[in-house]
């Protein structure tokens, strides 16, 4: 899912695109431990043919092994030589093994136990060896780390392909699905769970909000076929308590003031979007917020840029059907709409990009009613604010305090609309272009013809016409409307006890190494230096799951007000659009709470939020591939204790480092210490603005915060994982692999990025997300470490050891 400018969701940086873990309405558009490993790594039936054989091979030579064991112990004396397996025997279940599991070299013959130089290995790989870790996970690991690989390829020159060919191969695009990766298998697993859980029949033990999450599934799977019986009749009937659409008669009466009150009451996005949140500067308090906003579609460039006519034609074209489905005459309604999308490319053309608006400190603005008054006079602001506001019981006045972060846009598009309200065209467009976002949101709760109106979109944007079984999508979408009460299942099926304390000691062991590692960056002055020490010590670190969530009457308090009917699927959506606008401007007299979650238990994603200086890893991620507690730690320190250093860096890229240990907005740095950490970033977004994904470049501004955590986080994990090996030990070689354990912590690393996508959506991610593309997230990264290029040995200015590295943490 690409982060949008809505609500308080773009103050968090997840660790990866929200597709990973989103699942998109039929025809809807598919836009940073401890789960108990169920099926996905040791069900015998899921296993491929070469893991069965390894699994079963390994028991009978360890069998074997221990059976003459006992009998030589219970034999007479003999000869020394009369006691050993030949070193041709050995040699010979060497090849056997190596048969079996290929042992991994480069440009070198299969002898074993002898190590190749390249890769390096100081053990013999052999799984009948005493020293190689030979159990279930350890073998079935191994396996799956290899069929990810492609082993032709130079790991100095492409490790991407080098890790990752194999994967690629193996994985085409599901229909469907615009991007396929890890994230995207793993939330498949997550949601059989969830399948599993929440159409088992509840029982008393159960809390109402459990009822409410299994009422709402059972409405989206729409058993009885209502929704397609009633077509689009409910949002006829909706409508007509706020506004005809398409509208092309006269609009001599139309009042924007009361239409743009009606749809904001829905929490549509229309214009601009406020919400209630924590103050950036004061993070003690919550506060009305306001920015810009308006566009139907995700990035500005698609309005602007002439190569993107392809996906302006679809946009139109989906409009003209969903305005056909709901009655209005085809060419009539075409031309109504083509208006509708001259309206909202103006609005494109005074939307700032979102690489120009990183300084928080910049666009921070605290302004009260009065001013936004003058800013945008194109509304009755104290009406608006009162008319949202009846929903609770709190009052404002003139002098209420709200920030901006858009003061210029939001003066721009009033004078915009103002000019239009001077015709009868433009108030006929205006009225059109309110009432088209709020059908366009309640598309995906109407009959089959409108969720495939979409796809006409979808496929424009993404190279995919979406949709997925019918039960995947309404998973997805309960998670989403009651997502702490479908969590409260999903934890109880899935969640191991022991999983947060022990996800809960990697934190601090990667916390530590981070530390640690301040004394050496030499461009810190020490008061700022000893700043961000403090600040390490003070993020707070959310694991698996809310607590409240396991107390029925803490969990019901969260949906109290939330009603769910039996097949009412369009309204159950309806109300809930009430309910969480209802739900975030209660909050405004309230003290942030510190430790609130905003994802829910299942989702494969974590995040930093700043204003709290808090990390979150959800239970959906706490699990193989990330983390698995029978894995080496060298893969879950490269996989799992990348992502929670990834996070925790978070607190330290270009914005995060603008927020103090208490998650004010305020300097904290030396001068001199804030121009030489302008000047490592200016290398990271040099770095990556020259990588390429089709004809486009990478912003390396708009991607300069997630681009520094992932360095960050692969450096205090790697530093993290050596600090255990010197107070453990080493660990055992994988069968099968002659690879050392550090190789193993980048490998882990990389594989946890192996994806295919569409043009389409590399395109859209390159537009709109703050993420590198996952090829770049392995190269850009891996080639910035010293340590990777010494494990791997490889050569001064190969491509995944340039001369010059940029470093920040």
């Amino acid at each position: 899912m690409y982060l949008q400018m809505s609500n308080k969701g773009y103050k968090h940086t997840h660790l990866e695109e929200d597709e990973a873990s989103e699942s998109s309405a039929p025809g809807a558009l598919d836009f940073d431990t401890g789960v108990v490993v169920r099926s996905s790594v040791f069900s015998w039936q899921r296993k491929t043919l070469l893991e069965r054989i390894l699994i079963v091979l390994c028991s009978l030579l360890m069998l074997t092994v221990l059976i003459m064991a006992i009998v030589l112990a219970t034999k007479d004396s003999r000869p020394n030589t009369d006691n050993k397996i030949s070193q041709q025997q050995k040699s010979q279940i060497c090849r056997e093994c190596g048969d079996i599991i290929p042992i991994i070299k480069t440009n070198y013959s299969k002898k074993c136990p002898t190590p190749s130089p390249a890769p390096p290995s100081s053990t013999p790989s052999c799984p009948g060896s005493p020293s190689v870790c030979v159990t279930p996970a350890c073998v079935t690991v191994a396996a799956s780390i290899y069929n990810a690989m492609d082993v032709t390829a130079d790991p100095c020159e492409d490790f991407y392909q080098y890790a990752c060919g194999g994967w690629v191969d193996k994985h085409p695009l599901p229909s469907g699905h615009s991007r396929w990766g890890t994230f995207n298998v793993l939330w498949q697993e997550n949601q059989i769970i969830l399948k599993k859980v929440i159409e088992k029949p509840l029982n008393k033990s159960s809390s109402a909000a459990e009822f409410k999450a299994q009422k709402y599934y059972e409405s989206c799977m729409d058993v009885n076929k209502t929704i397609e019986k009633l077509g689009a009749q409910p949002a006829k009937e909706f409508l007509s308590g706020i506004g005809s659409w398409p509208e092309q008669n006269e609009t001599k009466n139309f009042d924007i003031q009361s239409l743009v009150e009606k749809i904001k009451a829905y929490g549509i996005g229309v214009l601009f979007n406020y919400w209630v949140g924590v103050d950036d500067k004061n993070s003690t308090v919550n506060i009305l917020q306001i920015d810009q906003g308006g566009l139907g579609l995700p990035e500005r460039q698609y309005y602007l840029n002439e190569s993107d006519k392809k996906v302006l034609n679809a946009y139109l074209d989906y409009m003209t059907t969903v305005g056909v489905l709901m009655g209005g005459e085809k060419n009539a309604t075409r031309n109504l709409m083509q208006n509708v999308i001259a309206f909202e490319t103006e609005l494109a053309n005074i939307t700032v990009p979102s690489e120009e608006r990183r300084d928080e400190e910049k666009i921070y603005q605290k302004i009260s009613i009065t001013d936004l008054q003058e800013i945008a006079p194109f509304l009755n602001w104290t009406r608006f604010f009162h008319k949202m506001m009846s929903v609770t019981n709190i009052t404002l006045a003139a002098d209420e305090p709200i920030v901006s972060f858009s003061s210029d846009f939001l003066g721009k598009m009033s004078a915009l609309v103002t000019s239009k309200l001077k015709t009868l065209d433009g108030k006929r467009t205006l009225h059109n272009y309110l009432l088209w976002h709020m059908v366009s949101s309640l598309t995906s709760f109407l009959s089959k013809p409108f969720r495939n109106a979409k796809k006409i979109l979808t496929e424009a944007l993404s190279g995919t016409t979406g949709g997925e079984e019918l039960w995947r999508y309404c998973i997805t979408d309960t998670d989403d409307v009651l997502g702490m009460a479908l969590g409260a299942m999903f934890v109880k099926e899935a969640f191991k006890g022991d999983s947060k304390q022990r996800a809960e000691s990697m934190v601090n062991e990667i916390k530590d190494a981070f530390k640690k590692n301040l004394p050496r960056l030499s461009w810190m002055d020490d008061e700022t230096r000893q700043a961000a020490r403090d600040k390490a010590n003070a993020v707070i670190d959310l694991i698996g799951f809310p607590s409240y969530i396991s107390n029925h009457t803490l969990l019901n308090e969260e949906y109290k007000d939330l009603e769910v009917s039996a097949g009412e699927y369009f309204k159950n959506n309806i109300r809930n659009l009430l309910f969480v606008v209802r739900k975030d401007l209660q909050t405004l007299r309230s003290k942030p709470k510190k430790n609130e979650w905003d994802m829910t238990p299942p989702t494969v994603n974590a995040y930093y939020t700043p204003t709290k200086n808090e990390i979150v890893f959800p239970a959906g991620i706490l699990q193989a591939p990330f983390y698995d507690i029978d894995f080496p730690r060298s893969l879950n320190f490269g996989a799992m204790g990348v992502v929670m250093g990834h996070e925790l860096t978070h607190g330290f890229d270009d914005q995060g480092r603008e927020f103090d240990k208490y998650g004010n907005l305020h300097p904290w740095w030396n001068n001199q210490s804030i121009i030489n950490f302008q000047n490592r970033t200016k290398c990271i977004i040099d770095q990556y603005s020259q990588y390429k994904v089709g004809d486009n470049h990478v912003k390396g501004k708009q991607t300069l915060g997630e681009n520094i955590a992932d360095n960050g986080g692969l450096k205090a994990a790697y530093h993290a994982y050596n600090y255990w090996l010197s107070q453990n030990g080493k660990e055992k070689p994988l069968p099968g692999l002659n690879l050392t354990h550090k190789q193993l912590f980048f490998l882990g690393f990389a594989q946890v990025w192996c994806s295919t996508s569409t043009k389409e959506a590399d395109h859209l991610q390159i537009l709109t997300d703050p993420h590198s593309p996952a090829i770049y997230r392995v190269i850009g990264t891996l080639s910035n470490s010293k340590e990777f290029a010494e494990q791997y040995k490889c050569p001064v200015n190969s491509t995944m050891n340039p001369q010059k590295k940029c470093e920040v943490w």
